[in-house]
């Protein structure tokens, strides 16, 4: 193994298109912090409303993650397919809030919990049914909504 090379140690001074690229994604940055917010709030207010029990099945978490894939595969269909949208929109509810409203973070916490709590079955199902319906969920809807679009067209 050899030394790094002295030159490729030297701090090399910021290049001018640096500072624009930050401008240009700052609004992105900000839209995708504020959608996040959103969605993640919403999230709660479904794990509120629909309490999953100890070592019950996480019904909320479940639906919401399948509805969230649907909701994008809809979204990723109007603004790549259908109509062209600012270029924050996508950012904003792709990323910000359906990505905030989406969790396979707390789906991973809530199979963890439901195998200390015994559940191995149940968690076993929650597991393998939770990808399944998103990603069918998403088939679905985009497929949906192609198909909507193709009955509008002349």
């Amino acid at each position: 193994m050899t030394a790094p090379q002295a030159e490729s140690l030297r701090i090399r001074p910021r290049s001018p298109g640096r500072r624009h690229a930050w401008r240009d994604q700052a609004p992105v940055v900000a839209v995708v912090a504020l959608g996040g917010g959103a969605g993640a709030a919403a999230r709660y207010a479904a794990a509120l409303g629909w309490p999953a029990g100890a070592g019950g099945f996480p019904w909320a978490t479940f639906w919401v993650n399948a509805a969230g894939c649907a909701v994008i595969g809809v979204l990723m269909v109007v603004v790549t397919e259908i109509r062209s949208a600012h270029r924050l929109v996508r950012p904003f509810l792709g990323t910000g809030v359906l990505g905030g409203f989406t969790t396979f973070s707390t789906y991973a916490v809530d199979v963890q919990q439901l195998v200390e709590h015994g559940r191995i079955g149940t968690a076993l199902a929650y597991l393998a049914a939770t990808p399944l319906a998103a990603l069918t969920a998403v088939w679905l809807a985009a497929t949906a909504t192609r198909r909507a679009r193709g009955r509008r067209q002349p």
